[in-house]
């Protein structure tokens, strides 16, 4: 198949695309050449690049073209022996002191779908002025070296699963008592976890960690439906908590003992509490645009800074580049704590996780119920919703034309915010019936990768977001404020 280069473009993490229509070896190398000439003009590219693969169809093979187009260019290539989680890339790369490094993979999407990532050389995400600079050069051709580099072939994981285990206490979750359940859900986090508890004697239940690249049955996303099965393994396995990562393990998903979903946005609040109140750790809090605002009310409580930022990791990293950041992270289950990487890590955040329970004392549930209390209940939905271009314009045409004053899912909008994507703070009567209730807040978002808008809902109750998401679907698809 012939190049492509417009079927090329990196969006907030890389570019993704479907296997055999535009995630073609064509592309493929022309996203490689763009990277290359990045390297070359932009790093040090004799400190060569590290290239990872995840377990997608055909990964390994792409990582391999990849090697080969950046080798020819005179760049040293480090190329993973084994199926490489995403952090395990970002810790070699920085570790091994590289211009930076890529990883193939496409993350939660759907099993016929792959990407790139790229890896900038502080072992993180690629800032945006980084991804800009590599879309810049897409296209342009690519002269070979006068003496290709080499091909160095490296198992990433050993180094990565020792740093990530000496960074909790071990001992103190293995004297806790508790059973966890690791769900795999088929990526990339397979054996990583199960090999640290076994080490230490552990109790552990591991699910869907055998290779197979369809995702049977699920979209490697650490969110229902596809947790359906660890919901029902950690009751039937009589587990303290359930931890899930997704296809790449970057990001975390988890279920507490009861078999109920715990919420990326409690996932880090309950992390973000516990670094507060144990640790005590110095530096500043972000999070994403579409994250829980307890986050707020912790970092308030405790004095510290939180600065708000767009949708996607990268503008995480960005900041925790520019300043002391102690822990960073976004609605979709990427958390990050600097003295780690400037990385989301749903394999270390599954570990801390385990830690927080021994050193609290409290099963997962337990841990969320307390958080509740103190700072006040808050829930979240989102639906994505899986449109055509014409539908999706026209709902944030629409959506962008309301202002404070007037009325969204039935509730007057208080105020209207437009960092990325239009989110609408609605007086919701249901607020005046509870103690300390979370703001209610409603976003709509038009990916920049995918064919779908996203909704997402915060508030005082599960029965308010229901309604309040229900109410945005109707707007979005009558053409008419719900």
């Amino acid at each position: 198949m012939a190049e492509t280069t417009a079927a090329v473009k990196f969006g907030t993490d890389g570019w993704r695309g479907i296997i055999a229509d535009d995630f073609t070896f064509a592309n493929v190398r022309v996203a490689a050449r763009a990277i290359a000439h990045y390297v070359l003009q932009q790093e040090d590219a004799t400190r060569g690049v590290c290239i990872g693969y995840d377990t997608r169809f055909g990964s390994r093979s792409f990582a391999k073209v990849v090697a080969e187009v950046l080798a020819k260019a005179g760049i040293p290539v480090a190329l993973g022996t084994e199926i490489t989680p995403t952090p395990a890339l970002s810790f070699a790369v920085r570790g091994r002191k590289a211009a930076g490094g890529v990883m193939i993979t496409s993350s939660h999407n759907p099993a016929e779908w792959n990407g790139v990532k790229y890896k900038a050389s502080y072992g993180g995400s690629g800032k945006p002025s980084i991804i800009s600079a590599i879309e810049s050069y897409l296209g342009e051709p690519l002269p070979d070296a006068a003496t290709p580099a080499t091909i160095e072939e490296v198992n990433f994981n050993p180094e990565y699963i020792t740093a990530i285990a000496k960074f909790v206490d071990l001992t103190a979750i293995r004297n806790s008592g508790y059973k966890f359940l690791i769900d795999c859900m088929y990526g990339c986090g397979r054996g990583i976890i199960a090999g640290i508890f076994t080490r230490a004697d552990i109790p552990f239940v591991e699910i869907r960690s055998e290779l197979n690249p369809l995702f049977p049955g699920i979209n490697p996303e650490p969110i229902l439906p596809h947790i359906h099965a660890s919901q029902l393994a950690v009751v039937a396995e009589k587990c303290d908590a359930g931890f899930i990562t997704d296809g790449d393990a970057d990001r975390i998903g988890a279920v507490d003992e009861n078999g109920n979903v715990v919420d990326a946005h409690k996932v880090y609040a309950v992390l973000l509490h516990w670094l507060l109140t144990r640790k005590g750790w110095p530096g500043d809090v972000t999070r994403a645009f579409n994250t829980t605002k307890m986050l707020d009310r912790i970092a308030a409580k405790y004095g510290r800074t939180l600065h708000e930022h767009g949708i996607g990791f990268k503008y995480v990293c960005d900041l925790m580049l520019e300043r002391e950041i102690l822990i960073g992270g976004e609605e979709s289950g990427g958390v990050g704590i600097s003295r780690h990487l400037p990385e989301r890590d749903g394999l270390l955040n599954s570990l801390l996780l385990a830690n927080v329970m021994a050193d609290e004392h409290k099963t997962l549930g337990q841990l969320v119920a307390a958080l509740q209390e103190e700072f006040g209940e808050h829930q979240y939905g989102r639906i994505d919703m899986h449109i055509d271009e014409q539908l999706k314009q026209s709902a944030i045409t629409r959506a962008r034309a309301l202002t404070a004053g007037d009325t969204m899912a039935g509730m007057k909008i208080l105020r209207v915010e437009t960092m990325d994507g239009i989110k609408f703070f609605l007086d919701n009567p249901v607020a005046a019936t509870k103690k300390n209730a979370a703001e209610t807040w409603l976003l709509l978002r038009a990916s920049g990768t995918e064919p779908l808008l996203r909704v997402y809902c915060e508030s005082c109750s599960t029965e308010s977001v229901t309604e309040i998401l229900e109410a945005a679907r109707a707007f979005v698809l009558a053409g008419s404020v719900a």
